[in-house]
């Protein structure tokens, strides 16, 4: 593995990373008014499982490419 095929694995796993715990946190917060009106019926196991879905989701996208690494990848090849 070259350094550089190294380094963008490292700067995937990174930006998807962040954007599943976005995407996380935004399911989560999303699913309070769903599962329950006040903070003593909200269903929070309910609330973190379908945020979990939805983070394991951001990930399997995330395979198809990453706007912000993929163009870094191609800003170095180009000055090659």
């Amino acid at each position: 593995m070259t350094q550089e095929t190294k380094y963008h694995w490292i700067r995937w796993f990174k930006a998807a990373g962040v954007r599943a715990l976005r995407t996380w946190a935004q399911a989560f917060v999303a699913a309070l008014p769903v599962v329950g009106f006040t903070l003593g019926s909200v269903d929070w196991i309910m609330c973190a499982s379908s945020a979990t879905g939805a983070a394991i989701l951001s990930l399997l996208m995330s395979l198809s490419g990453l706007p912000e690494v993929d163009g870094e990848v191609k800003e170095t090849t180009d000055e090659q």
